[in-house]
C-alpha cells in the first residue's frame, strides 16, 4: 500500500469553480475536479486566474510558473491538465495514464462529437443554457454537416430537455416539434402532449393529436400524474428532470402555480 501525502495549504481565498458550484481550497480538490470532470477541464479550465490562485494560494509557485510558461508556448493545453495531476502527486503514475487516455479519446472525437459529448455534460451540470449553447452550435452549419436526421434528432431533443428544466415551455415545444421533423418518435409527441399539459397555453396541434388515441392520451397524462404524485417529497430540481431528461422519461404534472413559484429561480440558469 502506498502513502499520499497531503501537504498543509493554508488557503485564504477559495477558487470558484462556477459550473460545479463548489469551492476549492486545496492542490488534492484541485486535482480531484481536474479527473473526474474531464470535459470541463478541456473548456478552457486553466487559465490566468486559476493559475493565480495556484500560484499565490496552494504556495506551488514552481508549478505555476511551469503552467504560465507553458500558457505561453502556446502548446498543446491539455497538457496543462497532466502537468498539474503530475506535481501535486495525489494521483498515481496508473491513474494519471488513463486521464491522458481519456483526454485523447475525447480528442479523437470529431468536432460535432466532440461538442455534443460538452453540451450533455453540461445537462448533467444542470448547467442548462451552457448545454443549449453547445448544442445549437452543433446545429449553427447542420446542412453542410451532413448530419444525420437520427444525430439531429437527439440534439433538438436535449434542446427541449434543457429549456424544460428550466420552465422555459414555450422553447422546449418548439425544440421537441424540431425533433420530431427529423425522427418521427412517438416518444416525442408524448413530451410535447405532456408540456401542453403543463402549461395550458400551448396546445397540441392537430397534426399530432391526429396521432393520439383517446386511451394513449389517458394513459399519457394518468403517467403524468402518478408521477407527480410519486417525486412529491423530493426536490424541485429532481422533479423537473424526472419530467423531461435525456433518456426515457417518467413524468409528472407541473402545476400552474408551481412552475410560477420555480421559474426565477430557474432562469439563472441560462
Amino acid at each position: 500500500m502506498s502513502l499520499i501525502l497531503v501537504r498543509p495549504e493554508p488557503v485564504k481565498h477559495p477558487y470558484y469553480v462556477d459550473a460545479l458550484g463548489v469551492h476549492i481550497s486545496s492542490s488534492k480538490e484541485l486535482c480531484y475536479v481536474i479527473y473526474n470532470n474531464p470535459l470541463l477541464a478541456l473548456d478552457g479550465f486553466v487559465n490566468d486566474h486559476l493559475i493565480a490562485f495556484i500560484r499565490n494560494e496552494l504556495g506551488l509557485g514552481f508549478l505555476a510558473e511551469k503552467l504560465a510558461q507553458w500558457k505561453r508556448s502556446r502548446e498543446n493545453p491539455d497538457e496543462m491538465l497532466v502537468i498539474i495531476l503530475e506535481e501535486c502527486y495525489y494521483y498515481t503514475d496508473r491513474e494519471i495514464s488513463r486521464y491522458e487516455q481519456r483526454l485523447a479519446s475525447f480528442r479523437k472525437m470529431s468536432g460535432t462529437e466532440f461538442m455534443k459529448e460538452t453540451a450533455d455534460y453540461y445537462f448533467s451540470l444542470r448547467q442548462y443554457g451552457t448545454a443549449v449553447h453547445y448544442y445549437e452550435k452543433i446545429l449553427e452549419d447542420w446542412r453542410v454537416k451532413s448530419l444525420t436526421d437520427d444525430f439531429t434528432a437527439n440534439v433538438w431533443n436535449n434542446i427541449g430537455a434543457s429549456y424544460a428544466g428550466i420552465f422555459w415551455f414555450e422553447k422546449a415545444l418548439s425544440a421537441y416539434e424540431m425533433s420530431y421533423n427529423f425522427r418521427k418518435d412517438m416518444d416525442t409527441i408524448r413530451k410535447i402532449y405532456q408540456l401542453t399539459l403543463l402549461n395550458p397555453e400551448l396546445t397540441l396541434k392537430e397534426r399530432y393529436r391526429a396521432l393520439i388515441s383517446e386511451e394513449r392520451m389517458a394513459e399519457w397524462k394518468k403517467e403524468l400524474y402518478d408521477a407527480r404524485e410519486s417525486e412529491a417529497a423530493k426536490k424541485k430540481v429532481e422533479e423537473i428532470e424526472a419530467l423531461f431528461n435525456l433518456d426515457p422519461i417518467r413524468r409528472q404534472e407541473g402545476a400552474q402555480e408551481l412552475v410560477s413559484e420555480w421559474k426565477k429561480e430557474y432562469r439563472k440558469m441560462l
